[in-house]
């Protein structure tokens, strides 16, 4: 049984100048499926009854701009993203909040990140208010779907790829924009636990002059073999070496990495500098900022494998965390190498990692003051 939203209509909102959304007649699953869906919601597993589309063409623009019923996509067999890998995406989420409303975290950061993703693959930017206007549209038509238990959230994922029908190398003419969304459960259902990682020492993420400060789905599959030898290895995620020395810490799988020197007040905090080959994390900048209000310094510069493997050999390295959209911080705890194995601390969870992560989920679910506005309240269309 299924409810149903008003006939297709077109929204008081402009995705972009002179193109107005359209909301097209969405079929909804009840209440009961809906309940029991996320009831337990684990990641990825479910999606909500809308999606948001908008379509570019050459010397058109974009064009077309719906929320319509989640589907299938249609695409033609020479679509140029299914052999050139022009496809980007950007990962936020919605929170809900203490009064009952809905609110995304920073999507205008995403909404920047994306078009500058775009552009280094030479694919037309979707304009960053057209991009908040879809995300905003999506979450407001889904809201029902924002779940309620302790950090549970609806993870939205806006992507780009191109759709021209062409075996040409060259960039598209033609692009479809896309936004959908899953309801999450929490990252860690039953505690924290610190992951175990395997440094990489035969594979890269990134060089310098390639895409590794971008979100394109070329990064990630050129990971996964890398992420399989780690599991080959008993370990959890891989940690990624710099290019060229292979000496310098740069992520651990897609998430950025944190390291801290001391303990209590004084506790420094290190992560690696953005040189062109990172992805500049929303997490990791906010980490950045609400580590220093709350006393701390922060350094962003190159941490290599010596300094790391030495600092917890003399206690100087205490802690090491990674951070990312999906699970806000993650601790790591034992780290495998073929020049030798080291065990973060006693393996567990560092107080500083923990009061770092509770802080930043406070201010997403409205649990404490956001003094710097990066929550974005979704307001019910009219």
């Amino acid at each position: 049984m299924t409810d149903t939203l008003n006939d297709s209509r077109t929204s008081s909102a402009m995705f972009v100048e002179g193109v107005p959304l359209v909301v097209e007649d969405v079929p909804r699953r009840s209440a009961a499926e809906r309940a029991q869906q996320l009831e337990d919601p684990g990641f990825g597993r479910y999606f909500t009854d809308s999606m948001f589309i908008a379509r570019y063409r050459a010397g058109e623009g974009w064009v077309d701009a719906r929320l319509i019923g989640y589907a299938p996509l249609q695409l033609d067999p020479s679509a140029a993203a299914l052999h050139y890998a022009q496809s980007i995406f950007e990962g936020l989420k919605a929170y809900a909040q203490p009064d009952g409303s809905v609110a995304t975290f920073r999507p205008g950061s995403n909404a920047a990140r994306f078009a500058r993703s775009a552009r280094r693959l030479a694919m037309p930017p979707v304009p960053e208010d057209a991009f908040r206007t879809a995300v905003d549209a999506l979450v407001d038509a889904d809201r029902d779907w924002v779940p309620t238990g302790p950090d549970q959230t609806l993870y939205i994922r806006p992507y780009q790829l191109a759709v021209e029908p062409f075996l040409g190398v060259r960039p598209a003419h033609e692009y479809l924009f896309v936004v959908i969304a899953s309801p999450a459960g929490a990252y860690f259902p039953r505690g924290v636990h610190p992951v175990s990682v395997y440094l990489s020492e035969d594979y890269i993420r990134a060089a310098p002059g390639g895409t590794g400060d971008v979100k394109c789905a070329g990064n990630y599959a050129a990971s996964l073999l890398a992420q399989e030898q780690a599991i080959a290895a008993g370990c959890d995620q891989v940690v990624w070496l710099d290019a060229v020395e292979k000496r310098y810490v740069e992520e651990m799988g897609g998430m950025n990495l944190f390291f801290v020197l001391g303990s209590g007040a004084d506790a420094e905090l290190v992560t690696p500098e953005l040189t062109g080959t990172l992805l500049p994390g929303i997490t990791r900048d906010s980490l950045i900022t609400v580590a220093r209000e709350l006393g701390h310094r922060v350094t962003e510069r190159r941490f290599s494998v010596e300094e790391w493997r030495a600092g917890v050999a003399d206690g100087t390295v205490t802690e090491t965390f990674a951070c990312g959209t999906a699970a806000v911080i993650t601790p790591v705890g034992a780290v495998k190498a073929r020049t030798g194995d080291f065990l973060v601390g006693d393996g567990e969870p560092g107080p500083l990692t923990m009061q770092l992560r509770a802080h930043l989920l406070d201010v997403q679910h409205g649990r404490v003051a956001d003094p710097h506005g990066w929550l974005h309240r979704v307001v019910p269309a009219s």
